[in-house]
């Protein structure tokens, strides 16, 4: 799709000096999701992946969890008053016998990376619409070596970002380290649905031998997300918020933050983790 990045001219200022130039930015546009019809969100997102990008976000909401559950997903034609089709209008068809959404959740609203519930309620509601318990003995055997290597291979495939600078990324990673999927956008969230998207249109989820990886902070949507799809371990590589380290240690996810070279806090699930035994000692005074 040729809408991921636009050219504009800028004026650059450096040292003094000033130039005109052309600058590469990265797209953005809204993306109206509807189910069977009728409008559930809007969220703001880049160009692209939009079939993955609708499907996860049903995953995320307890809707689907697998791909024979989706019948059908297109763009709407006719999306505006004179007929056109915009392609930012996406509708998702159920199969036959799966329940729509409840009137609860739609959102007939901007979506955003801190969009949601907050509180008991959201933590609640993960609770009660996972599908997959994420046991602590199992899934990837993860050692600070492997997660201190993840960042680098992410970087090295954000093609998007290295020419613009303006985007998030989320990787998804098997229990060895390999990239198994990457995924950017202008969200954080969106870019962990298309991940999540794509996984349930190839018949993937749970994805419990997996890592999740994002670029930014660790917020409470980031780590219901992770839940919903089964997903065990979740890493970014700055700042978790309250609410995701609470729903995270509810739900048995190993979660990680400020993933920085070989240094990392791990704020939930370490014991998950294979650690060195003089990694253990005495806690620190708070």
């Amino acid at each position: 799709m040729g809408r991921v990045t636009e050219r504009r001219r800028v004026v650059r200022i450096r040292d003094g000096a000033v130039t005109e130039r052309a600058d590469t930015l990265v797209g953005e546009e809204p993306l109206e999701i509807r189910v069977g019809g009728r409008p559930l969100a809007v969220t703001m997102r880049t160009p692209g992946d939009d079939f993955a990008l609708a499907t996860g976000f049903l995953v995320s909401e307890g809707v689907v969890a697998r791909a024979d559950e989706v019948a059908r997903v297109m763009y709407c034609a006719g999306a505006t008053a004179d007929g056109s089709n915009t392609y930012n209008v996406v509708d998702v068809r159920l199969a036959d016998g799966v329940a729509p959404p409840a009137a609860s959740l739609q959102r007939n609203v901007y979506t955003t990376s801190s969009c949601g519930l907050c509180g008991k309620a959201s933590l609640d509601a993960v609770r009660t619409t996972a599908r997959w318990p994420l046991p602590l003995t199992g899934g990837p055997a993860l050692t600070p070596r492997l997660l201190a290597a993840l960042p680098e291979r992410l970087r090295a495939h954000q093609r998007v970002f290295a020419r613009t600078g303006g985007l998030h990324a989320a990787a998804l990673f098997d229990g060895g380290g390999e990239l198994l999927d990457v995924r950017e956008d202008v969200g954080r969230h969106n870019a962990v649905d298309k991940v999540v998207g794509r996984a349930l249109g190839a018949g993937l989820l749970p994805l419990a031998d997996t890592v999740l990886l994002v670029s930014g902070r660790a917020s409470f949507e980031l780590v219901q997300k992770a839940v919903m799809a089964g997903i065990p371990a979740l890493a970014a590589v700055s700042a978790p918020s309250s609410l995701a380290v609470e729903l995270a240690a509810e739900a048995g996810l190993t979660l990680v933050g400020f993933l920085r070279g070989t240094s990392m806090n791990v704020y939930a699930g370490a014991e998950r983790l294979e650690l060195p035994p003089e990694a253990s000692g005495p806690p620190e005074p708070s």
